[in-house]
């Protein structure tokens, strides 16, 4: 997640130089051994993520729920640093007990929500979630709950009003919203009015994000901005569940630690921003209309991320290729049923030159795109540029 805070978009650089001048964060005397209870962060006088719920100044409920982070574990073996952390929520919602916590994971440079609810005396963890936006978890201003009525979302102090999928308002109470219409695999918008703050002295009137879907699994985190509402625009007709998969777009790159992939980590492919599409042309498959081929790209935690969708020209299911990170030559490999296709795409211009293996079959062949059956066996393709040539492989096993 480094390489997501050197990144961080203009907006939440700003909040952390605020938050770090103004000496925010948690206050408390590093060797700690209760959660603090709300998150000491400040913008200018406003606090960000005070103590929310009824819980808030139960001794015992603090105890437990500190206990139950202190021995909790992320996927790969790091446990939180309690100091550097903070109960967001604790209350009862519907008559059932709740708490939030915004957990600091310094061995993986991450931040998680943690979601836990009351089993008599004690805490557990329902909930842990791996926040892949830039900078840290309590920079946010919308955060994701789920609870069996549905999906919740818990807001900052700088959220005036949420906008639901449908357009309207949403009721809170203590700055958790009542139970919202998210399908499971499908992408829901929300877009929040932004108070003037000292970082946002005007404020924001729309600060779109994109819930996944209440399908989608810990520790990937459902939440996605898009501050352009390009996103909502290139999921349209998509299933999220689809997308997720080991074989999706955003499922399909494992996160890697050392040597060795970490399947129950968040993927590498997940998204955090600025999801688009653009199309790029159109394709005959088996003698039928020609589907639409279009460009799927995305910030992750790890840099730019691309795939293809194949869009039906009869309204069926579209089909997804696995996720290529950003580069030169794109390769994807689309699943299509009966005849699977290998797309290559580039930026044309006049000084790159393409080649394909002798008798490759090209179904597309213009400048910046060639469209082939899946080859049986492992071919490559390659790219010439003035100083340098590109190469990828598609095809075999």
């Amino acid at each position: 997640m480094a390489s997501v805070r050197r990144r961080g978009t203009t907006a939440t650089a700003l909040l952390t130089l605020l938050l770090t001048a103004t000496a925010c964060g948690p206050v408390t005397d590093r060797q700690a051994t209760r959660l603090p209870v709300g998150y000491d962060s400040l913008d200018g006088s406003l606090a960000v993520w005070p103590a929310r719920g009824g819980l808030t100044g139960d001794a015992a409920a603090t105890a437990a729920v500190t206990t139950a982070v202190r021995d909790w574990r992320s996927p790969v073996d790091d446990r939180a640093h309690l100091p550097s952390s903070g109960i967001l929520f604790s209350g009862q919602v519907g008559g059932t007990p709740l708490a939030l916590v915004a957990a600091d994971v310094p061995g993986e440079s991450a931040s998680w929500l943690l979601q836990l609810t009351r089993d008599g005396d004690r805490w557990t963890i329902s909930h842990a979630t791996e926040y892949t936006d830039p900078g840290y978890l309590v920079y946010s201003d919308v955060l994701p709950v789920q609870l069996p009525d549905g999906r919740h979302y818990l807001t900052s102090a700088r959220v005036e009003r949420l906008l639901g999928p449908d357009g309207r308002a949403l009721p809170t109470a203590d700055g958790l919203t009542g139970p919202v219409a998210v399908p499971a695999c499908r992408a829901a918008a929300l877009t929040a009015t932004l108070r003037p703050t000292r970082s946002l002295p005007r404020g924001r009137a729309a600060d779109r994000l994109l819930d996944l879907g209440t399908a989608t699994a810990d520790p990937r985190y459902p939440l996605v901005r898009d501050e352009t509402g390009s996103g909502r625009r290139a999921l349209t007709g998509l299933d999220t569940c689809v997308l997720a998969g080991e074989q999706g777009p955003f499922g399909s790159i494992p996160r890697r630690i050392g040597d060795q992939d970490a399947p129950r980590s968040t993927p590498e492919s997940w998204p955090m921003a600025k999801l688009a599409v653009r199309s790029l042309g159109e394709v005959a498959h088996g003698g039928g209309e020609p589907a639409d081929l279009e460009q799927l790209s995305w910030e992750s935690a790890t840099g730019t991320m691309t795939a293809v969708v194949y869009r039906p020209a009869d309204g069926g299911t579209p089909v997804v290729s696995p996720a290529d990170r950003s580069t030169t030559l794109q390769a994807y490999l689309l699943p299509v049923p009966g005849r699977p296709l290998a797309v290559l795409n580039w930026r044309a211009n006049r000084d790159a030159s393409f080649a394909a293996p002798p008798g490759t079959s090209r179904l597309v062949d213009r400048p910046g795109l060639v469209v082939v059956p899946q080859p049986a066996r492992k071919q490559t393709f390659s790219l010439a540029g003035t100083e340098k040539t590109w190469y990828r492989s598609v095809g075999g096993r």
